[in-house]
């Protein structure tokens, strides 16, 4: 049992990873290994709409998304971190993401998965709604806690004084284990995973 987190904010042992850490810690105390994945601050690509993915089931920019998506199934769970910029996700993180859960199509279905933001003052349940848009689309069940996932500060140590922000991810990745240890019970008891029917595309002109 494997939880991917991935770190989408440009410096990498900043507020964002403090919180991330904190989940990943209750995930290890829970016996649920993880993977922390540093996006970094190269240039990340958005998705030009060509469609190569549909046929080849990865993107045609070889980067960290490919990477992720090599290892995608062997993934129970994904916990989505990034700093406020605007009162959204951060730009670098939303096109990895575009790019990941597109390419990623239907393997994403049935992993648990969760969002934690980080901002100085205001802006973080409207980033929190923005990541989670990624797993209502996909059939991922998401993790709830005890108030939204979001710590405040403007450095890392400053995170570290946010008692409820802390703990707010604590019961997150709490959740997040047992879901995911009940999930595999449920498998080995037989219980058959969600069986779905042929989507249906519309728009508002039909």
């Amino acid at each position: 049992m494997k939880v991917l987190l991935i770190n989408g904010s440009p410096h990498e042992h900043g507020c964002t990873y403090t919180a991330l850490h904190e989940a990943e810690m209750k995930l290890n105390q829970r016996g649920i290994e993880t993977e922390l994945l540093y996006l970094g601050t190269a240039p990340m690509a958005g998705c030009t709409g060509c469609g190569s993915c549909e046929k080849t089931g990865r993107c045609v920019f070889d980067d960290e998304v490919n990477r992720v998506l090599d290892k995608l199934d062997g993934y129970d769970g994904m916990i989505v971190g990034s700093p406020v910029y605007y009162g959204s996700a951060n730009g670098h993180l939303c096109a990895f993401l575009d790019r990941l859960f597109y390419a990623g199509g239907n393997r994403m279905a049935g992993k648990f998965a969760a969002s934690v933001v980080s901002c100085r003052r205001g802006g973080a349940t409207a980033a929190f709604q923005r990541l989670n848009m990624y797993f209502g689309m996909k059939n991922m069940p998401v993790v709830s806690s005890q108030y939204w996932n979001q710590v405040h500060g403007y450095k890392a140590e400053d995170v570290l004084k946010d008692e409820e922000g802390l703990q707010t991810v604590r019961t997150m990745a709490e959740n997040m284990a047992w879901l995911i240890q009940s999930a595999a019970a449920g498998r080995e008891a037989g219980v058959p995973a969600p069986v779905y029917e042929p989507v249906v595309v519309t728009n508002f002109i039909r």
